[in-house]
C-alpha cells in the first residue's frame, strides 16, 4: 500500500462531509434534544465545554478516519471502485465495526439504545459518505 496513491483531497472532502453532517445531525433540526436529553446534557453544561478543542479534536478525527477509510479502499487493488463500492464498504465498517463497537461500550456504560441509535446512525452514515467520496475519487 502507497500513500501517496491516496488522494488527500478526497480524504480532506471526506472529513468535512462528514463533520458537517454531524453538525445538522446533532442540531435541533434532527436529533440534538433527544441525544442531549438522553445523555442528561443541559443546554448550560454544553456551553462549559471547551467547543474549539471539541470541534478541532474532532475534525482531525474524521480526518485520520478517512484516511483509514482511503487506505481500506486502496488496499482493495482495484484500480477505482466508484462511488457505490466506497458507499458499501463504508456502511459496511460503519455498521460491523463502529456500530457494534459502539453498542458493546454502551451496554456496559448501561446507555440507551436510542442513544445508540442516534450515536451509530450518525458513524455508519458518515462512514458511508467518507467511503462514496473517496471511492468517487479513488
Amino acid at each position: 500500500m502507497e500513500l501517496f496513491n491516496i488522494n488527500f483531497l478526497a480524504v480532506g472532502v471526506a472529513a468535512l462531509a462528514s463533520f458537517a453532517l454531524g453538525a445538522l445531525w446533532y442540531s435541533p433540526v434532527l436529533f440534538g434534544k433527544a441525544w442531549q436529553k438522553e445523555l442528561d446534557f443541559t443546554d448550560e453544561y454544553l456551553q462549559e465545554g471547551n467547543m474549539a478543542k471539541i470541534f478541532g479534536s474532532s475534525f482531525i478525527l474524521m480526518i485520520v478516519m478517512a484516511l483509514g477509510m482511503g487506505m481500506l479502499l486502496q488496499g482493495l487493488g482495484e484500480p477505482v471502485i466508484g462511488w457505490q463500492g466506497g458507499l458499501i464498504h463504508g456502511l459496511v465498517v460503519g455498521f460491523f465495526f463502529v456500530g457494534t463497537s459502539m453498542g458493546i461500550n454502551l451496554l456496559y456504560q448501561r446507555k440507551s439504545f436510542t442513544l445508540w441509535l442516534i450515536d451509530a446512525g450518525y458513524q455508519i452514515i458518515f462512514l458511508g459518505i467518507m467511503g462514496t467520496i473517496i471511492g468517487v475519487w479513488s
